[in-house]
């Protein structure tokens, strides 16, 4: 066999071997096109949350030096309104805050999977020993006391995926808000009811959610 023939086979490999690369990379980019087309047309909407209730245990300030020890379990509610789309919670904390300060640690909800149209409720304890409160929230702090109400932050920070048929999407990034008023010292407020030393404050308030 000569040179040239040698060369002739190399440059016939080649091109198949190109074309074969044109035809696998064609294939990737047409079933990703196809993955996009139904997300668009599916339109995926993110969940909706509501703060049913907060039950408060202890919302306790010691002084000079302003220390908040707080204990308070809630009713938090998530419905997926999509009708062929599943959502995958898979890391989510809920926390409280106080003015944009966090007060409690945050607690973990159980990962779960929900499916089209339905709803899942968590009610999680948040609570908080001794955390010191950033000096200029401690004139606001005090006077939320005196008047016996207090605005506290629900927030949800974590992770989901979405499930379209057999396809499941990576992570997206959930954040949620919940704000609340709740009455501190025993104080009765709206829809409110005694529960032994607690005070339980039926809320049913929606929550502003990020994607």
């Amino acid at each position: 066999m000569s040179a040239k023939d040698c060369g002739h086979h190399d440059e016939e490999r080649h091109k198949l071997h190109r074309r074969l690369f044109v035809a696998v990379f064609g294939f990737v980019i047409l079933v990703l096109f196809i993955i996009f087309l139904i997300w668009l047309i599916l339109r995926p909407t993110k969940p909706s949350f509501i703060l049913h209730d907060a039950t408060i245990y202890a919302f306790n300030v010691s002084s000079p030096n302003i220390f908040l020890t707080t204990n308070i379990q809630i009713t938090l509610a998530s419905r997926n309104p999509n009708n062929k789309i599943g959502i995958y919670y898979d890391k989510l904390d809920v926390y409280a805050t106080y003015r944009g300060q966090q007060i409690t640690l945050p607690t973990l909800l159980p990962s779960t999977y929900q499916g089209h149209k339905d709803v899942t409720i968590w009610s999680p304890f948040v609570y908080g020993n001794s955390v010191p409160v950033a000096p200029f929230l401690s004139e606001s702090l005090n006077q939320d006391q005196m008047a016996g109400t207090v605005l506290i932050n629900i927030k949800v920070d974590g992770r989901i995926r979405w499930k379209v048929g057999t396809f499941i999407s990576g992570k997206y990034h959930l954040y949620v808000n919940c704000p609340a008023y709740v009455g501190v010292g025993g104080k009765m407020i709206g829809n409110s009811i005694a529960v032994g030393s607690a005070m339980k404050y039926q809320l049913v308030q929606n929550c502003h959610v990020d994607v």
